[in-house]
């Protein structure tokens, strides 16, 4: 949904619900009819984990949704989710002919509608492997853990998720706010993954309640996947970060949503009415941090980022929308000082400048922005407690786990694998699937010839 002004919003009357409802099965198949069938699909060459684009589409438009699903089902256990926050510009929307018009087929819509017109039909496209290839535990249960542990049980293995959070989901269940990605959508998706045979304890902190060598030797898993992303937020190291009214962007995203379904009173949401909030960061969690803030009655948000615009790490459709809610920006604003008593008061900026060459440089300029809280959104990293409580797995000086290309996604302990964003940079969520896919038959090769091996050695 491309929004072109901010009276398309009623800011006073801002919620939490889903923003865009989606198609119906009249407009999906509409919208569907439009593809041009490409003998070379760019679409396909645009999306991340190789979905059959095409294929799906086409199946729609010829109005068989259950093949449709089925082909999407081929690449990704999550196609709800995918369909509702993944970067369909930069991606296949980005890559379609039809965009060189800019009128591409709506891909994430529709492959939103088919995963949601199966749910409510009931109707399930996976299907499951009649042989036992195994027993893998999985760490953390966000894009990359699921799509691990949906795709080893579709070939046949005994899968089992730890994840520390009561509810499974992670990222997608506590850092995405409702009026991007419903809960209830991560449950149903989620659910799809139990039906497979996947088994999800929730509550267990790996490196406290078990440990990865626990699940090797007492639990006697043939492998082990981490997936736990990067838990840790990064801080901004400059005078006056101890105040009160400082809080991280995910730890607010996590909060509301707690509040939004229940969890938690709205006295323990750290935004009060009538805050003037300032959010460092111009990714999409920045964003989703600002756009969360608006709704919480906060009288004014406003953005601060040391580049551009133009060189925002945030998509320009979550841009356009934070513009129509009445999101403020400061362009070109290195935070230099917090400032206040024991509560935050105002934020101290540098203005910055683009030189001919293109580079940022400070002016020496300092100005003030008032602010009642302030949000940081300048990224995360891994943390440490998985890895630190395992023997042999090495990380680089950032804390990433090192990992190998064969089998591809193991680390240096053998038998443990791991993928996401706890090896890479933070990415997308369709990103993290990709790298999960690849590590996913990274494990099944690596458990086929050690099964082998076992028997071989056992018949001697």
């Amino acid at each position: 949904m491309k929004i072109d002004k901010q009276s398309d919003f009623d800011k006073e009357n801002l919620g939490f619900c889903e923003i865009d409802q989606g198609f119906g099965i009249r407009e999906a198949i509409e919208e569907a009819k439009r593809c041009l069938q490409c003998k070379n699909p760019t679409c396909r060459k645009g999306c991340p984990i190789d979905n059959e684009i095409p294929q799906f589409i086409k199946a729609l438009a010829e109005g068989n949704i259950g093949e449709a699903g089925s082909i999407i089902a081929k690449r990704s256990n999550l196609p709800a989710v995918c369909g509702r926050v993944c970067p369909h510009e930069l991606q296949c929307e980005g890559t379609c002919v039809l965009n060189i018009k800019k009128k591409p087929i709506k891909i994430g819509k529709i492959e939103r509608f088919i995963a949601d017109f199966e749910a409510e039909m009931g109707i399930s496209s996976v299907e499951k492997s009649k042989y036992y290839e195994g027993d893998v535990a999985v760490i953390g249960s966000g894009p990359a853990g699921l799509t691990v542990a949906g795709d080893l049980a579709k070939r046949g293995f005994c899968v089992t998720v730890y994840e520390s959070q009561l509810e499974p989901g992670g990222i997608l269940t506590y850092g995405i706010p409702k009026f991007r990605l419903d809960r209830e959508v991560v449950r149903r998706e989620i659910k799809k993954i139990e039906n497979l045979g996947v088994v999800f304890k929730t509550g267990v902190v790996v490196g406290e309640d078990i440990t990865i060598d626990e699940m090797l030797n007492r639990e006697r898993f043939d492998a082990v996947f981490i997936g736990t992303g990067t838990a840790l937020p990064k801080n901004l190291n400059i005078p006056g970060k101890e105040l009160t009214g400082i809080m991280q962007a995910m730890y607010l995203l996590r909060m509301v949503t707690l509040f939004n379904h229940g969890d938690i009173d709205r006295k323990e949401i750290p935004i009060d009415e009538g805050d003037e909030v300032v959010v460092i960061g111009a990714g999409n969690v920045a964003f989703d941090a600002a756009r969360t803030a608006l709704r919480l009655g906060a009288k004014q948000v406003t953005i601060v980022y040391r580049r551009t615009r133009e060189t925002m790490p945030a998509l320009q459709s979550e841009y356009e929308h934070a513009m129509a809610e009445g999101v403020q920006f400061k362009w070109l604003s290195s935070p230099v000082a917090f400032e206040g008593d024991e509560n935050v008061r105002s934020l101290q900026y540098e203005v910055q400048q683009v030189d001919e060459e293109g580079n940022i440089t400070g002016t020496g300029e300092l100005q003030t922005l008032a602010a009642d809280k302030v949000v940081i959104a300048i990224g995360q990293r891994p943390a440490a407690k998985v890895i630190s409580t395992a023997t042999d797995i090495e990380v680089n000086p950032e804390g990433y786990v090192i990992t190998k290309e064969r089998p591809y996604g193991m680390t240096t302990k053998k038998g443990v694998f791991a993928g996401g964003d706890v090896v890479h940079q933070p990415a997308t969520v369709v990103l993290a699937m990709k790298e999960a896919q690849l590590v996913a038959q990274g494990i099944a090769k690596y458990v086929e010839a050690k099964r082998l091996l076992e028997e071989l050695e056992s018949n001697d």
